[in-house]
């Protein structure tokens, strides 16, 4: 997805990634889509020269051949914590040029629940980094930690970030902005749904451009549907936030613009397919209400009128054991997709798009 508008739906990861293949016999896969011949949960980017730039952990590797071989690895950030770059982490190649890396400095990771209080303990922190390099990766440069994306066509960059409000532990989400591929930033205002525990509120956003400029933004809850939020001055500040018409368990998604103007949406739905019910969880210290956790299935939507209107969702892999979830899109050539699951479950599929327009 470079040139022209240069669009990614991207979202911060704001929990442990545990990598697990799962078992082929486990999982049904819509013959539409083929298995990549790699498995990553990293964030991708196309290089001027057309190979793959792929980050791990503290280091990126390249590829050549669509991922079948991989270079070895060429650390990012030689120095001491804190700022050490891992494997949770959004990246972007902007239209000049620059990559621009955020990711969770996990040397920072604190979490504790204070059962007396009812909240969140005082010392709970997780830091959020970016980096940026100019020569395609050699070396990065302007390493600095924002509060805890993608790129417009005017030129921003714009990442959701989630942060954790006390009193009434919940989360709320405020995206950051930079107008100079990534070394400053600016922050957008807070959007806050309430809720209770340390996975309900506004949480885990996934954005995309807008044909009029617009930016949209779904953010996870646990309503049973996404919530939206929109933008008109390129993600400084979101005035409309609502429920969205998308049913969705609690789970992230992923938005993205794709080179054909379509809009292509991939998450866990409401309930199985064909089912109107589901196990529930929540109460206590994890949600103030009950709500899905559907991660057996993961679907894909495609919308060419901005989100008004959907095709009918078509799952395109199933799981019995769950796993298929935090999904992550990368569009490698115009209408060829490569899909990733991010948590639990590494699937790494690869599917067209002309295959799943009207269906």
């Amino acid at each position: 997805m470079n040139g022209k508008a240069m669009i990614h739906g991207l979202m911060l990861l704001m929990w442990l990634i545990s990598i697990g293949p799962g078992h082929a016999q486990d999982r049904w896969i819509d013959p539409r889509c083929t298995v990549l011949p790699f498995a990553t949960v990293s964030p991708l980017a196309e290089l001027r020269d057309g190979r793959l730039l792929m980050v791990q952990g503290n280091a990126t590797r390249t590829s050549k051949d669509d991922g079948k071989t991989w270079s070895e690895p060429r650390k990012i950030y030689d120095g001491p914590a804190p700022g050490v770059p891992c494997e949770s982490c959004v990246l972007v190649r902007a239209r000049a040029g620059a990559l621009v890396l955020v990711y969770m400095d996990m040397s920072t990771y604190k979490w504790a629940w204070d059962a007396a209080k009812g909240e969140a303990a005082g010392d709970v922190r997780l830091d959020v980094w970016s980096i940026r390099s100019t020569d395609q990766g050699k070396t990065w440069t302007d390493r600095q930690k924002l509060l805890s994306m993608i790129q417009t066509k005017a030129g921003q960059i714009v990442v959701p970030i989630q942060l954790m409000l006390r009193d009434r532990t919940r989360h709320a989400t405020r995206a950051y902005v930079s107008a100079d591929e990534g070394k400053t930033w600016k922050r957008g205002n807070l959007l806050d749904l309430g809720g209770y525990g340390d996975h309900d509120g506004a949480m885990e956003a996934t954005l995309a451009e807008l044909s009029d400029g617009r930016l949209m933004m779904l953010l996870r809850t646990n309503l049973d549907r996404f919530w939206e939020a929109y933008s008109e001055d390129q993600g400084l500040y979101w005035r409309t936030l609502r429920p969205s018409p998308i049913d969705a368990s609690s789970a992230p998604g992923y938005l993205i613009r794709l080179a054909s103007g379509r809009l292509a949406l991939v998450w866990n739905r409401l309930y199985p397919e064909g089912k109107q019910t589901t196990a529930r969880r929540g109460g206590g210290s994890l949600s103030e209400t009950k709500a899905s956790w559907h991660r057996e299935e993961l679907s894909l939507a495609l919308s060419q009128d901005d989100g008004k209107t959907w095709t009918k969702p078509a799952v395109i892999a199933r799981r019995a054991g769950g796993g298929l979830s935090y999904p992550y899109v990368f569009e490698r050539r115009p209408g060829e997709l490569w899909v990733i699951t991010r948590y639990s479950v590494n699937l790494c599929l690869q599917l067209r798009e002309a295959d799943f327009i009207g269906k």
